[in-house]
């Protein structure tokens, strides 16, 4: 059964998610960024301790709140450990009022037809099962289109809506994300054979159903109209996918009722040697950026 005040939130709400899940393969540079070495470490148990420390704070600081941080993304290990004794996605809501979503995607297969669709996510059951135990209200999954290949781009929306369909059917709102990859010369045209794709696929949600979809930032501004005012979407959220976050912000800033959902663009800037009261000030900042190009549009 979906929550009803968080599904609330999501749909209404002024603000942003907050992706906090960093995996296995991106937490090293993570933890570099934030300054911790790999010395700070000797083992995978010890990387992942350290960068719950640093999630833990960034929840815990007095800016993280469902003011402005209307949801968080977390990684299957983050949701696994507490904050001051209590599980993490039930601390997110109970203490936060942010929504908690987990990423429940194992990574990248290798490239095909100009995309790399998801690795098969063994146990996705029982991993759904423990979100629902947990608190989640909903699930990510990322995929990547490198290249404006049909083909490839109709195999990338049918699995996600493929597995988005199973996680409603445990009662919890999937995030689907093709992302397109910002670099690629031929952007523009692989964003519109994804918009006609996603468009096919929305047409398979059972009636009175909602997906939630994390697009790259668009070339064109407003592309993706059409999917924010769609009835079974409950939010289009956009990644920041490489651009600095006053870049990011600004290209935000230009599409009407797409809010963000920014890893690296949120946490930059914030270090391990910073004093709270300097990771505090960090942080509220970069909030109340993403924030306002978030309402912007």
């Amino acid at each position: 059964m979906i929550d009803k005040a968080m599904a609330a939130q999501m749909r209404a709400a002024s603000g942003f998610i907050a992706a906090l899940d960093q995996s296995g393969g991106s937490t090293p540079k993570a933890l570099k960024d934030y300054g911790v070495g790999e010395d700070r470490y000797s083992s995978e148990e010890e990387m992942f301790d350290l960068i719950h420390e640093m999630r833990s704070r960034i929840i815990k600081s007095p800016a993280f709140t469902g003011d402005k941080v209307i949801g968080a993304i977390l990684f299957e290990m983050t949701m696994d450990r507490e904050i001051d004794g209590v599980p993490t996605a039930k601390y997110l809501w109970e203490n936060r009022h942010v929504v908690p979503f987990l990423k429940v995607d194992k990574g990248l297969a290798e490239p095909k037809d100009d995309v790399k669709l998801m690795k098969p996510i063994d146990g996705l059951d029982a991993l759904l099962d423990r979100g629902v135990a947990n608190g989640v209200f909903g699930t990510k999954m990322r995929s990547v289109i490198d290249g404006a290949n049909a083909k490839g781009v109709a195999a990338i929306v049918a699995q996600q809506f493929e597995i988005g369909l199973r996680i409603l059917g445990k009662g919890l709102v999937p995030i689907l994300e093709p992302e397109v990859t910002i670099s690629i010369s031929d952007k523009a045209e692989a964003e519109e054979m994804l918009l006609a794709e996603i468009r096919k696929g929305l047409d398979e949600v059972p009636e009175g159903e909602e997906v939630m979809l994390k697009l790259s930032l668009p070339t064109k501004a407003n592309h993706y109209a059409d999917l924010v005012a769609h009835p079974k979407v409950m939010r289009v959220v956009a990644l920041s996918g490489g651009y600095s976050r006053d870049e990011a912000n600004a290209i935000l800033a230009r599409n009407t009722g797409v809010i963000a959902s920014f890893s690296r663009a949120l946490i930059q800037g914030l270090s391990d040697g910073q004093s709270d009261a300097e990771f505090d000030a960090t942080l509220a900042a970069s909030i109340e950026s993403i924030h306002a190009a978030s309402i912007a549009g």
